[in-house]
């Protein structure tokens, strides 16, 4: 491997970096796929939400072959209060043709997406710690892994070294992320039998749902996750790591007491743990991507805090990243140019793109989460909607307009006050709309 000449090398062989590898291998560029585990996906996780139209872009009817789990008809949102839930979901049909969305495992998808790469001609090279960064003055002009000889040369690097991006780092376009721009996830996948899973999910053949959840974290800022894979569930909650830093609550724990909840206990009961993992999730968005592109270098996915916390995006964020950063190093080769002139237009092209607009939108949600401390939005209102909905639907007597006012009670309360409860609708209301 020593002093090898490539057109294009790729850290990492998640979602970003192996779309980026396979649009330049496809194109007919040199390609040089790096991944630090042993194989790709092996040190990966995600909730498990594969969307269909941003990586059909790339591999037309992919899901002939790639190995995925369930065809998502049902979506929904459970507020959780101590022994409650108020769910809010939708189910249709409509899903399945065409797919909107499958659940899956990113032991089996990434080794899967990688390999799409190889095929289109992509070199990978696994199980190889990238090290360092090889500059000609401000000049990107390859890496230097752990293998003995172990430098490469390329006209073009693309980071796709995932949240920490330690290569980011070293070019200066990284800080190290604040406590308040990262979560921490923690996921078990949990055995079930496929039957069980149709019949407690209301599900026929391969039909999946998800399920979003929030309440019961612990009084911290966080989100959880159940899905339905073929014969095993996903069930994971992801944390703000300033939240647990302050409460000093290990994120297992969270995880645990989210299984103790009576409405996940019934549908995991009898389940068998097969994997436990954890990951950081770059949750800055906005207001937190860096620099995208650069002299002989471009960043992608992860790395460059291309997550949509909202709706839980982030795997189709990374594979359009992908895709237009690979579009951009074969425009950049036919004219011969790898500065960064030629390659901010990756840069102009994420501004285009759905990336740029919908973290756009929702620019203002990190600064919501800093409204008051995290209990009220991820404890006392959940538990406030969720007396309030018991009242309303309690056939007890009391007068229909007293039950208002004791709902409106409980949200009053809840914030602090009529004045609170306005500012905090308000600020939820700027959040959302940009």
């Amino acid at each position: 491997m020593a002093d090898e000449r490539f057109d294009a090398v790729v850290v990492g062989a998640g979602p970003a970096g192996s779309a980026a590898a396979y649009t330049m291998a496809k194109a007919g560029l040199k390609v040089a796929l790096i991944e630090r585990g042993e194989f790709p996906g092996a040190k990966n996780i995600f909730g498990g939400v594969i969307y269909r139209r941003q990586l059909e872009d790339l591999i037309p009817e992919f899901w002939k072959e790639a190995p995925l789990e369930r065809t998502v008809v049902q979506q929904s949102m459970w507020v959780l209060g101590e022994e409650s839930a108020v769910m809010l979901g939708h189910h249709n049909q409509r899903y399945k043709d065409p797919p909107n969305c499958w659940t899956g495992l990113r032991v089996k998808f990434d080794q899967w997406f990688a390999g799409k790469a190889e095929q289109a001609g992509a070199v990978p090279i696994y199980e190889t710690v990238v090290t360092q960064i090889l500059r000609d003055g401000e000049r990107v002009v390859g890496v230097k892994t752990d293998r003995d000889d172990g430098e490469l040369y390329a006209d073009i690097v693309i980071l796709a070294d995932g949240v920490n991006s330690l290569l980011g780092k070293q070019l200066g376009i990284h800080h190290e992320w604040g406590p308040d721009e990262v979560s921490l996830a923690v996921k078990e996948v949990i055995a079930l039998p496929r039957q069980t899973i149709q019949d407690r999910f209301n599900l026929e053949g391969d039909e999946g749902c998800t399920i979003e959840i929030v309440g019961q974290t612990c009084q911290m800022a966080g989100l959880g996750f159940l899905y339905t894979n073929q014969d095993t569930i996903s069930l994971g909650v992801g944390v703000m790591v300033s939240d647990l830093k302050k409460a000093r609550v290990k994120p297992y724990a969270v995880l645990d007491g989210l299984k103790q909840h009576p409405m996940i206990r019934k549908l995991i009961r009898g389940g068998e743990v097969k994997e436990y993992s954890g990951h950081l999730i770059p949750e800055g968005g906005f207001n937190s991507m860096p620099k995208l592109a650069g002299d002989g270098w471009m960043v992608v996915g992860d790395a460059a805090q291309m997550v949509n916390a909202v709706h839980r995006e982030g795997t189709n964020l990374a594979v359009t990243s992908g895709r237009l950063a690979g579009e951009t190093a074969i425009e950049a080769h036919k004219v011969g140019h790898f500065g960064v002139g030629a390659l901010d237009a990756y840069t102009r092209k994420i501004r285009e793109s759905i990336i740029h607009k919908d973290l756009k939108k929702y620019r203002g949600v990190h600064q919501l989460l800093g409204f008051g401390d995290s209990s009220l939005l991820f404890d006392k209102m959940p538990q406030a909607l969720n007396d309030a909905i018991y009242n309303m639907l309690l056939v007890d007597g009391m007068p229909k307009k007293e039950k208002q006012k004791k709902v409106m009670r409980y949200f009053r309360e809840a914030a602090g006050g009529n004045a609170e409860l306005v500012r905090l609708g308000m600020k939820g209301w700027r959040a959302m709309n940009g």
